[in-house]
């Protein structure tokens, strides 16, 4: 009697595994996983000593009004080892080719890359890189799998271990490798360097330009001092409420909050500079040491890639660009 209920138990969790991996193949999502840790840990990275047979491909060509981009989202730099205990999916070639427009009008209030609807997929990626890497910083992992209650993980807390390597990446089912946090080994490429303006590090998806660590003191002046640019977050005072509970520690994005003025950066990340790509200014993008790290929210409408996905809604409610601070 006991057979037919061991059959039954295994069929069910085959079924279970089946239907994750072909939601993943078709373009679905996936069972959520129902994490129950409500406090951040050490993050973990595995050595980026890696290097790809695959070669990158990466083609970018402007116009006066549109960015034309062409890329195989495969890195110029050294990778972990994949696929890996926390992360089980392998590196492929991609087939990133859309267009951004370069002469978008701020939106009125910033749009965020995170979607709390519990419709369509919870985040859509900020940008892309020089070297055709996506930033995408958002998770799928939800406290207790619950996305309504929104108590989405930050995949830099450590709370959760994503499998991501030294570059602060790791790799989707799909096979993009892709940034959640400073790119290191695409920084060191690039020269960055304390005592220069960062040089350009990508373009996100509204098609301004980003940067990283360090900028302009007075972003009107270009021979100003340099110096690092602080985001205008912190975490939150005092306990979450109770589900998850725990104390504000960064595990969750909603851990963090804004306040304008307390860094040199507006809610986007970003401000109006000059620069040596834009010397007659332009807003831009900058990732910093400290949350949110790749902005969270953009200053114009975004083009959304996420399932095959690329458009652009109409934005209606428009206004000219403003200083930050």
């Amino acid at each position: 009697m006991k057979k037919p209920r061991v059959f039954c138990i295994a069929s069910i969790v085959a079924l279970f595994v089946i239907s994750g991996v072909f939601a993943q193949q078709t373009g679905g999502r996936p069972p959520v996983r129902q994490h129950t840790v409500i406090k951040s840990g050490v993050l973990k990275t595995l050595p980026s000593d890696q290097k790809l047979g695959l070669k990158n491909k990466s083609e970018f060509k402007k116009s006066n009004k549109e960015l034309e981009v062409k890329a195989n989202g495969i890195p110029v730099h050294r990778v972990g080892q994949f696929p890996s205990r926390h992360n089980p999916n392998s590196i492929k070639e991609q087939n990133h080719n859309f267009s951004l427009s370069l002469n978008q009008t701020p939106a009125i209030e910033p749009i965020p890359l995170h979607n709390d609807t519990g419709r369509g997929p919870p985040n859509i990626p900020f940008g892309i890189a020089v070297n055709g890497v996506l930033f995408d910083p958002g998770t799928a992992e939800f406290y207790m799998g619950d996305r309504k209650a929104d108590w989405n993980y930050e995949a830099m807390s450590g709370a959760v271990l994503l499998g991501l390597d030294h570059n602060h990446a790791h790799v989707q089912p799909s096979g993009s490798y892709h940034y959640h946090g400073l790119p290191t080994g695409l920084l060191e490429k690039i020269g960055l360097h304390p005592e220069e303006h960062s040089p350009l590090v990508g373009y996100s998806m509204d098609g301004y330009p980003i940067y990283a660590l360090f900028g302009l003191k007075d972003p009107e002046d270009p021979n100003s001092e340099i110096i690092k640019m602080i985001s205008s977050y912190r975490l939150k005072k005092g306990k979450r409420p109770s589900p998850p509970g725990g104390k504000y520690d960064g595990t969750f994005s909603k851990d963090y909050e804004f306040v304008r003025g307390l860094g040199d950066l507006d809610e986007c990340n970003g401000r109006i500079t000059k620069t040596k790509e834009f010397p007659r200014g332009t807003y831009a993008y900058f990732l910093t040491e400290n949350w949110p790290v790749i902005p969270r929210y953009f200053r114009a409408e975004p083009l959304r890639l996420r399932g095959g996905m690329h458009q652009r809604r109409e934005n209606r409610n428009e206004i000219p660009l403003r200083k930050s601070k």
